[in-house]
């Protein structure tokens, strides 16, 4: 069955290649007109896929990661086209998020309530989780098919149907994973996808949150952007799930392992070229090892080349438009003028930007404060473990952040005073496991996707009671 219904106009937009500027992709241009009948496609969808029994909705689910899989190639070239990713970065974008959908398949038997002991003589107390409604999924571009899987599938096993409105920079990988769904045998209108140019991006966004069958929305992209959605949906009173930007810190203590340290650092920092919203934006160093830390951090970016991603020779490939490559300039600049010591970098040919490594960061400069989203890591240097948490906690964000040292004891008190959603320790801070709760605090944004968090997060909980006894009432 079909879950990609026709426009209602016939308007078109086109995405061009960042790397060679052709055209990669024409999609449909929605209207207003498109984005409310995508919602009430979902709404009729939702009568009968809330009634599907968990057993059969996994199996649908399973069915859609192997047809996810199934367009392995499709997604490798949509992807290389639409934001000049790495085919190494799409196929592991594949991988987990096929992972994820198999992870919420296994989860539509998990959806249990619980019994309440009652005060009152005779009564069952219950508590029940249902399926929510139409649920509006907006994913962004840097890890397309995993975010875009991640809007739909939690949402999808606990019995709703979704809205997925697609990021105008990548509409084709977006469309890939509908039709995954719907070659799967969903429902009809179980998946509706929106894709919209970008100058209408305001408008469909504001009349899918307004509209009366949405009853939720998640949204992952940027701290600017969430805020809107979120003030949006507040004025109708439903919630969002958000997670929006990260300033991650790595933390090397003067105990760590400093070869661990530099491996971790140069993946998390440099891994899809630092477009990751977990992506390491601030290693701080204590003092006494940082020159140690710097020289054999810099070699080991010196090994990591930039290069055309449709060869894929090179760690590093396209970051998805010019206006990142001057965003990145400018935090550079700055850092530099204000004293920073440049170790690893070099001129952009368009968008093939080298991974640049910028010494001695203070928090007076923007490369420590503002999310550079790029190829960049900005070394801070601690004076000591106190100095170090402090410096990781000077942020408005708290997505990821990771910690080095050889005692896991210190390790797990130093995570427990980082203000972040995630903290890992001897880890990269670009981690994610489909059952794992995954979001941030503070800018970063709040409620969490993945496993029995993703579960609280996409039904309802509600208490209901029987009577067992004959009642007494004081009136």
């Amino acid at each position: 069955m079909a879950t990609l219904a026709d426009p209602v106009t016939s308007r078109t937009f086109e995405r061009m290649n960042p790397v060679t500027g052709a055209v990669a992709t024409t999609a449909p241009a929605a209207s207003v007109s498109d984005a409310n009948a995508a919602a009430d496609a979902a709404q009729a969808a939702f009568e009968t896929w809330s009634q599907t029994g968990p057993n059969a909705r996994r199996a649908l689910l399973n069915e859609a990661a192997v047809a996810l899989e199934g367009k392995a190639d499709a997604f490798v070239e949509a992807m290389a086209n639409e934001i000049g990713a790495t085919e190494g970065w799409a196929r592991f974008n594949l991988m987990l998020a096929a992972g994820m959908i198999r992870e919420a398949a296994a989860l539509t038997t998990q959806i249990v309530g619980e019994v309440i002991p009652s005060d009152k003589p005779g009564c069952l107390a219950m508590t029940l989780r249902e399926p929510v409604g139409v649920m509006l999924g907006i994913a962004p571009w840097n890890a397309p098919i995993i975010l875009g899987v991640r809007a739909v599938a939690v949402p999808l096993a606990c019995g709703n149907t979704v809205v997925l409105k697609a990021s105008e920079q990548c509409p084709r990988t977006h469309q890939l994973i509908a039709e995954a769904f719907a070659d799967a045998g969903l429902p009809e209108g179980a998946v509706s996808i929106v894709t919209n140019a970008p100058e209408d991006a305001a408008e469909i966004v504001g009349a899918l949150i307004d509209h009366p069958h949405v009853r939720r929305i998640n949204f992952t992209g940027s701290t600017a952007v969430g805020r809107i959605i979120a003030q949006r949906a507040a004025a109708q009173l439903k919630p969002v799930l958000l997670e929006l930007g990260g300033k991650a810190p790595l933390l090397v203590l003067d105990d760590a392992d400093l070869d661990e340290a530099v491996k971790a650092a140069a993946f998390g920092a440099f891994m899809n070229q630092g477009q990751i919203c977990m992506s390491t934006e601030r290693i701080i160093v204590v003092e006494s090892v940082a020159d140690a830390f710097a020289t054999k951090f810099s070699e080991k970016v010196g090994t990591m080349p930039v290069g055309d991603p449709r060869k894929g020779t090179t760690p590093l490939g396209a970051v998805v438009d010019t206006r990142t490559v001057d965003h990145v300039k400018s935090l550079i600049a700055d850092a530099l003028s204000q004293g920073a010591a440049q170790l690893n970098g070099g001129e952009a040919e368009g968008v093939l930007m080298p991974a640049h490594v910028i010494d001695k960061v203070t928090p007076e400069m923007t490369l420590f404060r503002d999310e550079s989203f790029g190829p960049v890591v900005a070394i801070v240097r601690a004076r000591d473990e106190a100095h170090a948490i402090a410096l990781a906690n000077d942020t408005e964000y708290g997505l990821s952040a990771s910690v080095f040292t050889r005692d896991t004891a210190r390790g797990l008190r130093v995570a427990r005073q980082i203000k972040s959603g995630i903290c890992h320790i001897n880890g990269p801070t670009v981690h994610d496991e489909a059952q794992m709760p995954f979001g941030g605090m503070k800018a970063s944004g709040y409620g969490r996707f993945g496993g029995r968090a993703g579960i609280d997060a996409f039904t309802e909980l509600r208490w209901i009671t029987i009577e067992t006894q004959p009642g007494h009432y004081p009136i």
